[in-house]
């Protein structure tokens, strides 16, 4: 069963206008569907390789959420904020730090606290 019809569309990949001959047709031609694939093809690769980098920059927060006690190095990264405001809000008395023999380690649950808001 042919069609005579004949509709005029815009190209969705190069913009220009052309004459199709069924209602589904997207591209003005085989090199423009080609190069459309391939368009899609690059950016589903490159929104997965995103996807993956961000997970990679996320796991290491995520296994500093579920430790109770933590590292002046790990309170940096989980807080964002650089070593000497950690030793200021220590000297503050605003976190409670303890000695593991050289080490300084913070509770998770004072970080916790120091977020709550107090009436």
């Amino acid at each position: 069963m042919s069609s005579n019809i004949k509709i005029q569309r815009i190209c969705q990949h190069c913009g220009k206008e052309f004459t199709a001959r069924t209602t589904v047709t997207q591209y003005c031609g085989d090199d423009c569907a080609k190069r459309a694939y391939k368009a899609r093809i690059k950016a589903s690769k490159i929104e997965e390789s995103n996807k993956e980098t961000q997970r990679f920059k996320d796991e290491p927060i995520e296994e500093l959420k579920a430790k109770l006690f933590l590292s002046i190095a790990d309170t940096c990264k989980l807080l964002g904020i650089s070593r000497r405001t950690v030793y200021r809000m220590l000297d503050r008395d605003e976190l409670i730090a303890g000695k593991a023999g050289k080490r300084t380690i913070i509770r998770r649950s004072d970080l916790d606290k120091l977020f709550i808001k107090k009436p």
